[in-house]
């Protein structure tokens, strides 16, 4: 019952961190900021929105996708931001209840959203923002003494390691972003889970990619982010990790226990 309680919630916490993210990185996009009072306004018309037009998934179903004021649509992309983060924190709460694991995966999951966003609408992933998340990634770890934090200071370092040698053996085709995405991953995730992260992360994207290719939607050369991915294999690695470091004969390290 406890869980279910919590995955209700979940629910709609992760649909308004959704919500944000997609605020935030259209904003970084326009150049504008999204702290402070700045206001959320509608695309076509710009009228300032009120707080009955801000209610994650319920707004959008009550108007029916249109601005209340001048009757343009809403871009669907806001809809599918905040749906998708619900599910995804529905589940994880689902995964691990009320413990440290659920706060690390909502705290990592909302910078992973902006960061998979941005890196699909405008081809950047901003180091700043990079080295935020894995700056609150080692901040969470503090309260569990130095033998979390070093678990995290390495993961940080694998992750960035792992895709800055890529970087280089592909000179330089792939950007630097990339790395230090994998940066603030590493930092959520510890060690071991950072490397389970790049596995399914490398496997997310080749499922998606090789079909394409196949299909000749996309050739050798064309530009494919690897944040959206990356941010996969580190959400598949929640869900899943554990389990596959336990077939392994590794134990797990704190919070993913």
């Amino acid at each position: 019952m406890e869980k279910a309680i919590l995955t209700f919630f979940a629910f709609w916490l992760g649909a308004a961190l959704g919500s944000f993210a997609n605020a935030a990185t259209m904003r970084t996009d326009a150049g504008k900021k999204w702290w402070g009072k700045e206001r959320s306004v509608c695309d076509a018309c710009g009228r300032a929105l009120s707080a009955r037009d801000l209610v994650p998934l319920l707004s959008f179903v009550a108007l029916g996708g249109r601005c209340r004021s001048c009757g343009a649509k809403i871009p669907p992309r806001h809809f599918f931001a905040e749906i998708v983060g619900a599910a995804l924190l529905s589940l994880l709460a689902w995964r691990f209840g009320p413990a440290p694991a659920f706060l690390f995966a909502a705290a990592a999951l909302t910078f992973a959203a902006f960061h998979s966003l941005t890196d699909l609408y405008t081809g950047y992933i901003y180091d700043s923002w990079a080295i935020a998340m894995a700056a609150c990634g080692l901040a969470m770890r503090l309260p569990h003494g130095l033998s979390a934090v070093a678990d995290g200071a390495l993961g940080a370092a694998a992750g960035f390691a792992v895709i800055g040698a890529i970087i280089i053996a592909s000179r330089g085709k792939m950007g630097v972003g990339d790395a230090m995405l994998m940066l603030g991953i590493g930092a959520f995730m510890g060690l071991k889970m950072t490397l389970i992260s790049l596995y399914l992360g490398f496997l997310a994207g080749g499922a998606v990619v090789l079909p394409l290719l196949a299909a000749k939607r996309v050739t050798r050369k064309s530009a494919i982010p690897l944040g959206p991915f990356l941010c996969a294999g580190m959400f598949f690695a929640m869900l899943f990790g554990g389990a596959m470091l336990y077939f392994l004969g590794y134990a797990v390290s704190w919070p993913w226990i």
